[in-house]
This record gives structure tokens, sequence and C-alpha cells, in this order.
């Protein structure tokens, strides 16, 4: 069971960038996928999931209307669509499965490598 994020990089305030979430070894859609990010010095913080089956969605207050999670089950990844991004969303930003419906990090079982956002001008 394999989880990677990717699509980080540098943007400007106000800009836009789309993270994938790739699964190997495993159906992504029989798993919660939640997005998490850890800013230097900050505790991880729990942004947003997407249920398993239903495709029921969460966002922490801190990113909605602003990030909207989805899910291509044909190409069994996830993606974190984060528009209006701000300094304030500058961490390293990890993807994580679950069989529980929760944003609770402590309940995810696999983890994948993390991608570096960096909103600045």
């Amino acid at each position: 069971v394999q989880l990677q994020a990717s699509g980080g990089g540098l943007v400007q305030p106000g800009g836009s960038l789309r993270l994938s979430c790739d699964a190997s070894g495993f159906t992504l859609d029989y798993f919660a996928i939640g997005w998490f990010r850890q800013a230097p010095g900050k505790e991880r913080e729990g942004l947003s999931y997407i249920a398993k089956l239903s495709g029921w969605t969460y966002y922490a207050d801190s990113v909605t209307g602003r990030f909207t999670i989805s899910r291509d089950n044909a190409k069994n990844t996830v993606y974190l669509q984060m528009n209006n991004l701000k300094p304030e969303d500058t961490a390293v930003y990890y993807c994580a499965a679950t069989n529980m419906a929760t944003i609770r990090a402590e309940e995810y079982d696999y983890w994948g490598q993390g991608t570096q956002v960096t909103v600045s001008s």
C-alpha cells in the first residue's frame, strides 16, 4: 500500500494549485482519503477528507470555500484543488488513507510523502 502526493510548488498569493494523491497496491474508493498539512513549528492540521464509497466530503474551516477534494476512481487518484491561496497556506501537504470517516490524523493508517506548497510573492 503506497500513497504519493504531488503537485506542490511555489505560487503567488491568490493563485491556485492542484495536488494529487496517487495510490498503488489498493483501490482508493475503499478508503477515506484525507489531506493534511504541517507548517514549520506548527502542529499537523487536517484539511479535508473524502469518504469511501459515498464520496461525502469534509472541509476544515480554514479551507472551506477555497479547497475542493475530489476522487477519480479510474485513475485511483484523489485531488485537492486549492484556490485563492494565502501565505498562511505554506506547508508540506500530505495525503493519507483510513477505513474510518474522520479527519483525526491518528486514525489514518497509510501516509504518503509530502509535497511542499509555498505561497509567496
